[in-house]
């Protein structure tokens, strides 16, 4: 462990919202909503064991916008109406209980659907299917279908289910709202290659590619206003593609994170692998480090960075803002309690925490609650 932690516990403010110190929950895809997308007290249970166990900032799960082809998973949690809304107020008011920021992801899952309670077709910016099979642990078994391209007119319904979504998490008293556009998923899908072959304004130069995102990164805008805290989430790699890495490296990051820097956000969340290790070949720039030249904005860095050593090192050289725990977080949901008081974390256990399937174990919530 570094001699010198003070980093990490330092206070920062983004868009007015208090960050007591640096350290951020990851979204984790958890499946342990109602079947119709309802959040629930097993939910809470869970976010709230990270506010108690001293995070700064806690990022939801993707949870899907509207009742179409939005959803992911089965018992994935939605913000699609009123009564999804409702569900999630006291799950947030018990966040906030504990001094943590509480910021809902939203996720549009795309091609890479694989359990869906409105519909057995999947849309994506080009009828490509996603390489590899579905994940089974979030119970998917064999190829992911064909999805069907969107029309113009879809992607507009699409674009103003993140706004009304947005809208909805505001309403439920999140502090703000961070896109899911990595990993895969639908807005990740647009900078894709592989994903995006259209011909039309969203297809081709990575510019192109970048131009539907930025049209949702607006309308989310617009409709949560200015003083709301909007981020978004970005990878190379996929649920699908784990080695995926842009053809263009650095070139397509100064691209990709320029056009973020111009946009109405206020952070970046970026992950990869090892969150300080080069991201583009050998000795170029970290996912982090990409991100904050090329944006100028607040980064939030991702992967492995458990050890403070690593994690301290990124925020001292100015590569990134806060640091975002995901598996670490999962065996330790007081990691930033154990890191100050010098106590060790415990090691990731894949099969007690994630196995058969992505659901909270009723039994690790109820050692937490004794805790």
């Amino acid at each position: 462990m570094t001699s010198d932690i003070t980093p990490l516990f330092e206070e920062k403010i983004v868009q007015d919202n208090r960050f007591k110190n640096r350290y951020v929950v990851a979204p984790m895809t958890r499946v342990s909503a109602a079947n119709n997308g309802t959040a629930n007290e097993r939910m809470k249970q869970y976010y709230e064991r990270y506010a108690k166990g001293g995070f700064g900032a806690v990022i939801s799960e993707g949870i899907y916008p509207d009742r179409t082809y939005s959803q992911g998973y089965s018992n994935q949690p939605g913000l699609a109406d009123e009564q999804h809304r409702d569900a999630w107020k006291p799950i947030v008011r018990g966040v906030h209980q504990h001094g943590s920021l509480f910021i809902a992801q939203i996720m549009h899952a795309g091609a890479q659907s694989q359990g869906n309670a409105y519909t057995n077709q999947t849309i994506a910016p080009s009828a490509v299917a996603p390489k590899n099979d579905q994940l089974p642990f979030y119970g998917g078994k064999g190829p992911f279908p064909t999805p069907k391209a969107a029309t113009h007119e879809e992607l507009e319904e699409i674009k103003q289910s993140f706004a009304r979504s947005a809208r909805l998490a505001k309403e439920a008293g999140f502090d703000g709202v961070e896109l899911h556009g990595a990993n895969g998923y639908l807005l990740d899908q647009f900078i894709t290659d592989y994903f995006n072959q259209r011909e039309d304004q969203y297809g081709g130069t990575t510019t192109n590619r970048m131009r539907y995102i930025l049209e949702v990164i607006k309308e989310v805008r617009r409709e949560v206003g200015h003083d709301y805290l909007l981020g978004i989430r970005i990878s190379q790699g996929k649920a699908s593609d784990g080695e995926h890495r842009w053809a263009l490296g650095e070139t397509d990051a100064k691209t990709i994170f320029g056009e973020l820097g111009d946009s109405p956000i206020d952070f970046i969340h970026v992950t990869d692998k090892d969150g300080t290790a080069s991201s583009f070949g050998e000795g170029s720039l970290s996912m982090a480090a990409a991100a904050k030249t090329f944006s100028g904005l607040p980064v939030i860095a991702n992967g492995g960075l458990h050890e403070t050593d690593k994690a301290t090192q990124l925020l001292s050289s100015d590569e990134a803002d806060f640091i975002s725990l995901g598996t670490a977080a999962l065996q330790n949901p007081d990691a930033p309690n154990r890191i100050r008081n010098s106590q060790h974390l415990e090691p990731f256990d894949f099969s007690s925490i994630m196995l058969p399937q992505a659901e909270i174990k009723d039994h690790e919530l109820k050692k937490e609650v004794r805790r």
